[in-house]
């Protein structure tokens, strides 16, 4: 038994013959019988018959099955569920995209309907038993017409070899390969992305997965093929069990597209920063047949490909227009309302000389919105609010966009109405006012056009905000007004149409010059152009948490998320005003008749942490600097340092912020505001709270408070308000900042006893922060010498004040004392509140 148990395992080859020529074998090797003729003989057939297997013509494999043809044929095998390959050609490029038809619907989990994979250029090798497909290495390479210049990068780099399939039968230099196997494994990497979310250790169940033939179809330039795939595993998350029926097997649908490479007639454009273009990684190549002296590195502007059928005239019909097509899933009226915004991208495609070059469709009936000859705007479903994004199928040979793929998240609309309601108190009965779906439907247009924006190769531009709606590929937070009588105007909420930089920005990628123009020198003074009538681009890496510090400190003034104004300060302010007067009217007016009153609470936590974003923005002056993407010689300032005077009013402003007037919540409102009744549901979107069920509103304080500490003692601001200063004295340094922040809190005289809690409160958010600056490892030393300095100064101003402080006030001293003393209070060890999710919006 161990004999044939040993053969099994180390010879698949000897496992598959016939049992008597087995056995015949076992005793050529067990006694070396060669005097056996017979025997020997009829074994060597066996063998034979084996090391050389008979491959069958197609006919043999293809009885019973259903022939689609496209870029490449495929054969359906009901009978055996399997997906037979015909490659009739070897080592000829093409791309291949995997992505997600059906997804699992979680925002956390970031795996929706729709979701494209990355877009590689493959081509299948001629291995002969098997085939093998091929990924090329388009990072690295020699753009030279020396074949041996270029071969010589190649060598230097590594490909990757993605499949290698089986070769089921040969004809007429054609092979029919069994593909089953590779389009039912996750292709798209589900699983790894649920073990890296804490999710489980799942795997591909072949058992449980199968070609989806509705969605598998072919046509002359690309090949679709869609498979369920259920991973198998153990869930250990908290997410699954509430998107799927069994968190141990979830399955959805990984779509698969063979897509013929598009012909040489498109222009490629090299990528300029200053352009507003998608700077990713994936633009970038090295391009080793460079002379020396240029840069090796280089990228491509992201674009459609798009030409007028006459160049030479000012305005021109194009050769083939760019349509998207809107996903038929939407409901009206957000469906009407997708099709106008998206179509706002009409007027830049008309400045830019051409005819109907751009439109806006309802997808034709049975389109399948993952086929790569539609670019489309897809509606998606989550159980939680979460973002939506523009992406596309790309050459990347050369930056063309084949296909342009909007994700748009339903349950963003339902947010701006919750906004709606929660700025107009609206609901005196149980009439409806029709401005709260108008209000949502002018976001959703906004929304559309920024996606498709992305779409057609355009980068976020967080300046647009700062002038007069500049640019809808910047986060709008909407614009509401306090009139003079009292009342608000949400009529200016959002903007209607793109703004200038748009416009300049479609121009510069898409306009097609006559012949005898110089396109590189024209674009070049188009761009030049742009920034002369005062157009400003701040760049997405630009306006987020800062990718070197990880923290929560962008510097430049005019590029944050979600602001608006041309000051930021004066519209922090301006927000606060309006925020006052917001809160102080809010009742069970904000809610629907009907609704539990527990859900007050839903509409309040926007209301009450409106200023989140403006804040942020006005932190950005603090130790900020102006700066431009300058190149040399194109006459911009590359950097700017920002006046004392404006640092300090954002400096009073945010401070202004978390006083406890700026915090308090009307006890009649608090009162309003039961704990969730039986049947609601309770989510990260409510206010943190010590109480238990019962609502907190110390908490909600804090939680609002700690997001202007975090901006204020952020460990990036704090290094370079000391950087400035040690090259310029008159600039303000970390240590003045502290000192203000303690005197406004720890040191300011106390609140009259209502307030006095909320006070305590920030003085809490406060000392939290300084003493997880001085655990910091990551901060500047100065920062952290800065912090244990002033945190000493703030122990002997306690130690002071103890004598004389009411009991509430002593207890509140002593704890702080003893932290300062031992300095074993972290973030996480003094139990930090968690925040209401903010973006998106």
């Amino acid at each position: 038994m161990r004999l044939f148990r040993s053969i099994f395992e180390v010879s698949p080859i000897i496992a598959r013959l016939p049992r008597i020529a087995l056995l015949q074998l076992l005793l050529v090797m067990a006694f070396g019988l060669t005097g056996c003729g017979e025997a020997n003989e009829s074994v060597s057939e066996q063998l034979s018959l084996v090391e050389q297997p008979v491959a069958p013509d197609f006919a043999g494999h293809l009885e019973d099955t259903q022939k689609i043809e496209g870029f490449y044929t495929l054969y359906w095998a009901p009978e055996k569920g399997s997906l037979y390959l015909q490659v009739d050609s070897f080592d000829v490029p093409f791309l291949y995209v995997n992505g997600l038809s059906r997804g699992l619907g979680s925002n956390d989990l970031g795996l929706d309907r729709g979701q494209l994979g990355q877009t590689r250029l493959v081509s299948f090798v001629d291995a002969g038993p098997r085939v093998l497909l091929l990924e090329d290495n388009t990072t690295y390479l020699a753009k030279s017409t020396n074949a041996d210049e270029e071969e010589a990068v190649e060598d230097s780099f590594g490909h990757s070899v993605l499949w290698g399939f089986s070769v089921l039968a040969r004809e007429d230099g054609s092979v029919l390969l069994d593909a089953t196997e590779f389009f039912l494994r996750d292709a798209h990497g589900v699983a790894a992305r649920l073990k890296a979310k804490g999710e489980g250790d799942f795997k591909a169940e072949p058992s449980r997965s199968m070609i989806f033939m509705d969605r598998t179809r072919g046509f002359p330039d690309n090949t679709e093929v869609d498979a369920l795939v259920t991973l198998v595993g153990e869930a250990t998350g908290e997410i699954l069990p509430t998107v799927v029926p069994d968190q141990n097997a979830p399955s959805m649908h990984q779509h698969h597209s063979f897509v013929r490479l598009p012909d040489a007639g498109y222009q490629a454009i090299p990528y300029d920063p200053r352009s507003g273009y998608i700077d990713a990684p994936d633009t970038a190549f090295f391009d080793y047949a460079v002379p020396v002296g240029e840069q090796v590195i280089g990228a491509h502007t992201w674009r459609h490909r798009l030409r007028k059928k006459d160049p030479s005239a000012e305005r021109s019909e194009a050769v083939e227009p760019i349509v998207y097509y809107v996903d038929r899933g939407v409901p009206e009226p957000i469906r009407s309302a997708l099709v106008e915004g998206a179509s706002w991208w009409s007027q830049a495609f008309e400045a830019a000389g051409y005819i109907d070059g751009y439109r806006v469709e309802l997808l034709p009936p049975g389109v399948d919105p993952m086929d790569v000859r539609y670019n489309v705007i897809q509606w998606v479903h989550r159980s939680t609010r979460g973002w939506s994004y523009g992406s596309s199928v790309r050459d990347p040979r050369t930056g063309e966009i084949i296909k342009g793929h909007v994700s748009l998240g339903s349950l963003r609309v339902r947010q701006d109405y919750l906004l709606a309601e929660g700025f107009l108190s609206p609901y005196q009965d149980e009439a409806v006012p029709d401005q709260l779906l108008e209000f949502s439907l002018a976001r959703i247009r906004q929304l559309a056009a920024h996606e498709v924006g992305h779409t057609l190769g355009l980068e976020h531009n967080f300046a647009g905000s700062n002038g007069n709606r500049a640019s809808v590929m910047d986060y709008p937070y909407p614009l509401v007004s306090l009139q003079e009588d009292g009342s608000i105007d949400i009529s200016q909420a959002y903007g209607v149409g793109l703004g200038a930089w748009d416009i300049r920005a479609i121009m510069y990628g898409y306009e097609d010059f006559p012949a005898e123009v110089d396109a590189e020198a024209a674009r070049l003074g188009l761009l030049e152009d742009t920034y002369r009538s005062g157009l400003e681009f701040v760049a997405d890496t630009h306006a987020r948490n800062d990718s070197f510090a990880r923290s929560a400190g962008p510097a430049h003034p005019r590029g944050s998320l979600w602001d608006n104004g041309e000051s930021a300060v004066a519209e922090l302010r301006r927000l606060m005003a309006l925020r006052q007067v917001v809160l102080a009217r809010f009742s069970q007016n904000n809610i629907r008749i009907g609704r539990p009153m527990a859900s007050i609470e839903d509409v309040l936590v926007p209301m009450y942490l409106m200023h989140r974003y403006q804040l942020q923005a006005a932190a950005t002056v603090i130790g900020g600097q102006e700066f431009t993407y300058a190149l040399r010689g194109d006459d911009q300032v590359p950097v700017k340092k920002l006046p004392v005077a404006q640092q300090q009013d954002a400096l009073d402003a945010l401070l202004e912020t978390v006083r406890p007037e700026a915090l308090r919540l009307h006890a009649d409102l608090v009162a309003l505001i039961p704990p969730r009744p039986p049947g609601s549901v309770v989510s990260r979107e409510l206010f943190p709270r010590h109480t238990g069920y019962v609502f907190d509103p110390l908490a909600a304080a804090a939680a609002a408070a700690g997001l202007t500490m975090d901006m204020l003692l952020d460990p990036t601001r704090a290094a370079r308000m000391n950087n400035n200063y040690a090259l310029d004295s008159s600039q303000p340094d970390f240590i003045s900042l502290v000192s203000q922040v303690l005197k406004a809190t720890w040191m300011a005289p106390h609140s009259m006893p209502a307030d006095a809690s909320l006070q305590r409160v920030v003085n809490t958010e406060v000392l939290k922060r300084l003493l997880a600056l001085v655990k910091n490892s990551d901060a500047q030393p100065q920062v952290r010498a800065v912090a244990l300095d002033q945190l000493l100064e703030l122990k002997s101003y306690l130690q002071q004040k103890i004598a004389i402080a009411t009991p509430s006030w002593r207890a509140h001293y002593r704890l702080a004392m003893v932290h300062i003393s031992e300095l074993t209070v972290s973030p996480l060890d003094s139990g930090t509140l968690s925040v209401p999710p903010g973006s998106p919006i």
